[in-house]
């Protein structure tokens, strides 16, 4: 929708259409899943997702100063705790100088731009949504903070070991999958006592397997586009390499079996996020799809990456086909068995679902 036309709406509905369409540009992938979802889940999940995207966005910004990071994540943070006065516009204020001019802004940042209009519209969802989803995002930007105070003086971060790997995991999106269960569940008595320990037992494994595919493939764009190293330095100091020669073509090979490692370590979690997706209720607009195919193309990435894990350290990056991914949507979409996922895990590990 135009902007014109959005004016004329009332502040809310056009806030909250803003809020989808903002998501379509800075994640394909959660644009996928939100785009599945109906209402009123998608609308709790997109906004739920641009406050973790806020954060997530400053943590990442490789042209702020450490020092300024941490301050404006906890200032951030301060906006979003309930008993504390700070405004959003404190956060506007004090981000508005990092953020690039229109011109050279990405989707990212047009995010952290509008944040006021993101938090306002989080605020008009009904008590229960906000009680849900305030304390994972609370919870995810002080450990963004937390880690960046931990690395601050050295640039980018360094993870040093597998523990602080899941820890920083944990963080960046073992909450985001406490989130989507704190919705699921947050009518006392909607779902069967048994169900609901399912979920909270496995949530943090689901968002914790889909960050470190994330981790493995863009190993190199990590590095190069925002200083950062999550291959944990033990693991690099095994094979005899440096963190800062991460990328050096005499390691090639010893640093290829450090992402195939990290990638190993991903498949460790594909069991109970899978449970977590079978025990998965589709009440309130959720749908077995829409969490399915994330963790689907997770697998068919987990595939590649075993084939070429080489290839994460260089610019063409690991990735699996558009008629894969195409394949796989259209086989989701309207599933509702969750026996089907296994049953594609089972094949889009051995070859492209496409060919299958």
């Amino acid at each position: 929708m135009s902007g014109s036309s959005r004016s004329s709406l009332p502040e809310a509905t056009a806030d909250l259409e803003w809020c989808h369409e903002a998501v379509d540009g800075v994640s394909r992938t959660f644009a996928l899943t939100i785009d599945v979802l109906d209402e009123p889940m998608s609308s709790y999940i997109c906004v739920g997702y641009l406050l973790c995207r806020i954060a997530d966005t400053v943590e990442d910004a490789g042209h702020i100063p450490p020092e300024t990071q941490s301050t404006l994540l906890r200032t951030y943070h301060a906006v979003l705790d309930p008993v504390d006065p700070t405004g959003a516009e404190a956060f506007t204020d004090a981000v508005s100088e990092w953020i690039p001019e229109d011109g050279r802004r990405e989707a990212d940042w047009a995010v952290v731009a509008e944040a006021p209009r993101v938090v306002r519209t989080f605020e008009r969802q009904p008590e229960p949504v906000k009680e849900a989803i305030r304390p994972p995002v609370l919870e995810l930007v002080a450990g963004m903070a937390l880690f960046v105070d931990r690395y601050g003086q050295q640039g980018g971060l360094r993870l040093e070991t597998r523990e602080e790997l899941e820890e920083y995991c944990y963080y960046a999106a073992g909450t985001v999958g406490v989130l989507i269960t704190n919705l699921l569940c947050r009518r006392e008595g909607a779902l069967e006592e048994s169900t609901e320990r399912v979920l909270y037992e496995n949530a943090e494994s689901f968002g914790l397997l889909l960050q470190l595919v994330n981790i493995s493939k863009d190993v190199h764009t990590d590095l190069r586009q925002e200083d950062n190293v999550y291959l944990p330095a033990a693991w690099l100091e095994g094979e005899g390499i440096p963190q800062e020669a991460l990328l050096a073509e005499e390691h090639r090979d010893d640093a290829a079996a450090v992402v195939d490692r990290t990638a190993d370590h991903a498949r460790s979690f594909l069991d109970d996020a899978q449970r977590y997706l079978e025990a998965l209720p589709e009440v309130d607009g959720n749908r077995l799809a829409a969490w399915a195919i994330p963790y689907l193309l997770a697998v068919g990435t987990l595939r590649e990456l075993s084939d070429r894990p080489e290839d994460a350290l260089s610019g063409e990056g690991v990735k699996i086909s558009r008629a894969e991914v195409h394949a796989i949507v259209e086989r989701m979409l309207g599933e509702t068995d969750a026996a089907a996922v296994g049953e594609l895990r089972t094949v889009i590990a051995e070859r492209p679902f496409d060919q299958a």
